[in-house]
């Protein structure tokens, strides 16, 4: 499909590839990998013919169609969310527009006999060509992908200037995978997305019926999507078959066997050079000097990349806080009109770990500013316990870095001294180290902070949390602008912690590791689910709210060997009681409960697939009504003379038109009972 031949690429005296040779085939899945600055986006924007190799060549075929998005940038104007989405089909829209045209033409009276029937012709193949290419199906694709990606409904009819970058850079998404190209790259498609539009994304993807090349910071969203690694080191492609996580342990490797063959060959060397050195002024020994000499010359260096140390080590030690950690109670949030939570009961407890999940802009970050204390709900109350020393880590977080001086006339405070400053002296030995795990080495922990970049502050603020003594981390979205091994440096930190953990994360792996109990926010309400993400999703899927409550309150003390035994019985409708409620005097006999359980359960799946059943076979008859009707009518367009009376001509036609459309949805609602009964 696309090949690379002898491609170099240099900006300067720093070359990214030297004479690569690389090759894709259709329907590969492709991870580009490599160390920041290594050049992953500059091959993609050569692959997409937006920047020119400096040597070698790019080879595709005419026929290839290359679709690319960028990791930022790209604005929308001048249209609505959905007009802007469609405009991906332009090639089919402008069929229908042609056709629309004919039919105006085709109930003139003052057309000639021949120039008609050309005409009649013409719609004939243009609606042939419009319905085989599913050009009655574009509203439906459209509003699928955009649901998918998180749009509302309501969003369709805005205008696309409203939308912040990041639903920019959605909507970008969303046009490129309606318009289905024969090489899809993507360069950081998640950045932007919440973990439902992630999950969506990587179903979609992994049913893509073209080549995908993508780069990503989310470890999950790889292991689930890819089919091969390409690792961009050293200046050239290096191949790795499989997904990140079997690429990790095969990298690792490969590298631990390229020091070996580089310690072997400096050794080499060095006794050459030695006996060189030794012997080479003995004429006895001159032919032996000679020859070592020119076997030195003939010496290629092996190369290996610099390895990066992994780093590891413990919080601050801090004082235990008491069993109660923070509790709102009827907490009622809004904005203007928009409720955000209606009645809020929450409790948390010494040693949860909370993933507050769901779509963006549900709450989440309100959630997260009351818990904090950053903001006071309207009516209730919110209680910190005894003890508790927290930090809050903000989605804004890096603006909260202060990067000026008290005068304001001095170059202001470095890296380094943002992280020395509220650091415990014992603490201050490891600071390098940390910089170094958050991609600040060498003279770069000497920035001052103001001329630092979105994402470098980010990096500083997670950097400096991690120093600084807490028993309870609330934590907003902390891995946006993390790369894959700074991400692996707070995991392995978080899931050391010793305190309690509340945090929002769209990084599906993040989530999976650390989080104990999931809190699904949405709808002026939360619901608690414990155990894991994937867990939750198990849950989701069943439709069964068994371990769920409505967050009157996250049940305490609640474990997750506890949560694990909720998910062996899906079906149990379990509400969370409050903490002094009274119990029952005298428990049901399990066997008995159990068994009333599995024979409801039984009922209900049964009932649901002879619902389906009817359903399928209702759709089916109307389907064959709709097709029956639409045959008798292109029978009736086709007679001549048909399009003589425009006026009686038209009603006919918007008849057809509906009829299409009618069918594309039945069949669409037909093939989703099909997957879910399958």
């Amino acid at each position: 499909m696309i090949q690379l031949s002898e491609l170099t690429k240099a900006f300067g005296d720093r070359v990214l590839f030297d004479r690569v040779t690389w090759q894709i085939t259709d329907r590969e899945r492709v991870g580009l990998c490599g160390p920041n600055g290594a050049g992953k986006t500059t091959l993609m924007r050569m692959m997409a013919g937006l920047d020119e190799p400096d040597a070698g060549a790019i080879l595709k075929p005419s026929s290839l169609t290359v679709g690319y998005l960028p990791q930022d940038g790209l604005v929308h104007t001048g249209r609505t969310v959905f007009d802007e989405a469609s405009s991906a089909f332009d090639k089919l829209l402008s069929m229908k527009a042609e056709m629309h045209a004919l039919e105006e033409r085709l109930g003139d009276d003052s057309i000639p006999a021949a120039e008609h029937d050309a005409m009649l012709h013409r719609y004939s193949d243009l609606q042939e060509r419009f319905r085989l290419d599913e050009g009655y199906s574009i509203e439906l694709k459209s509003a699928t992908v955009l649901q998918g990606l998180g749009f509302k409904t309501s969003d369709f009819d805005r205008q696309t200037d409203t939308f912040s970058g990041g639903w920019q850079m959605r909507l970008a998404l969303a046009k490129l995978l309606l318009g289905r190209p024969n090489l899809l790259l993507l360069d950081e498609p998640t950045n932007h997305l919440d973990l439902e539009a992630r999950n969506w994304l990587e179903e979609y993807l992994n049913e893509y019926p073209h080549a995908v090349i993508l780069v990503s910071h989310d470890r999950f969203f790889l292991d689930s999507v890819v089919t091969r690694i390409a690792d961009l080191t050293l200046r050239t492609l290096t191949d790795y078959v499989g997904n990140y996580s079997r690429y990790l342990t095969e990298h690792q490797a490969r590298i631990e066997a390229l020091r070996k063959a580089k310690r072997e060959q400096d050794e080499e060397v060095a006794r050459i050079k030695l006996f060189v050195d030794r012997f080479r002024y003995q004429a006895t020994k001159a032919a032996q000097v000679q020859s070592r000499v020119k076997l030195l010359e003939k010496v290629v260096p092996i190369e290996v990349p610099l390895e990066r140390k992994k780093i590891h080590f413990d919080f601050p030690a801090c004082a235990k806080s008491g069993r109660a950690v923070i509790e709102l109670k009827q907490a009622r949030k809004k904005y203007g009109e928009l409720v955000v939570f209606k009645s809020l009961d929450l409790h948390v407890e010494r040693g949860d770990r909370i993933a507050l999940v769901g779509p963006n802009g549900v709450g989440k970050s309100t959630l997260m500013r009351l818990l904090s204390g950053e903001e006071a709900p309207d009516t209730g109350q919110r209680t910190l316990g005894h003890n508790v020393v927290m930090q809050y880590f903000a989605q804004d977080e890096a603006t909260r870095v202060d990067g000026y001086s008290s005068d304001g006339h001095k170059a202001g405070p470095t890296v380094y001294d943002t992280l020395a400053s509220g650091s415990p002296l014992h603490m201050v030995p490891a600071i390098r180290n940390i910089l170094g795990g958050f991609l600040f080495s060498g003279d770069d922990v000497y920035k001052p902070v103001r001329v630092l970049s979105g994402g470098e502050r980010t990096r500083l603020a997670v950097a400096r949390m991690l120093l600084r003594p807490s028993n309870t981390l609330l934590l907003d979205e902390p891995t946006n602008h993390l790369d894959l091994d700074s991400k692996e440096v707070l995991l392995d930190a978080l899931a050391d912690y010793g305190g309690t953990l509340v945090f929002v994360s769209h990084d599906r792996y993040f989530v999976e590791k650390l989080a104990t109990k999931i809190v699904e926010v949405g709808s002026g309400e939360a619901i608690v689910y414990p155990g894991t993400y994937t867990e939750f999703l198990w849950r989701k899927e069943h439709g069964s709210p068994a371990g769920a409550a409505t967050i009157s309150s996250i049940t305490p003390g609640a474990s997750q060997k506890g949560a694990r035994e909720a998910i062996g019985a899906p079906n149990t409708p379990s509400r969370t009681a409050p903490a002094k409620a009274t119990r029952p005097k005298s428990a049901p006999n399990p066997a008995r409960e159990e068994k009333k359980r599995d024979d409801a359960e039984a009922r209900r799946r049964a009932k649901e697939a002879q619902a389906r059943r009817t359903r399928v076979e209702q759709l089916e008859a109307r389907i064959a009504e709709c097709e029956t009707e639409i045959r008798e009518i292109e029978l009736t367009m086709a007679t001549p003379g048909f399009y003589d009376d425009r006026a009686a001509a038209q009603p006919v036609i918007d008849r057809h038109q509906a009829l299409m459309w009618r069918v594309g949805d039945l069949m669409h609602e037909w093939e989703e009972l099909q997957t879910v009964g399958a």
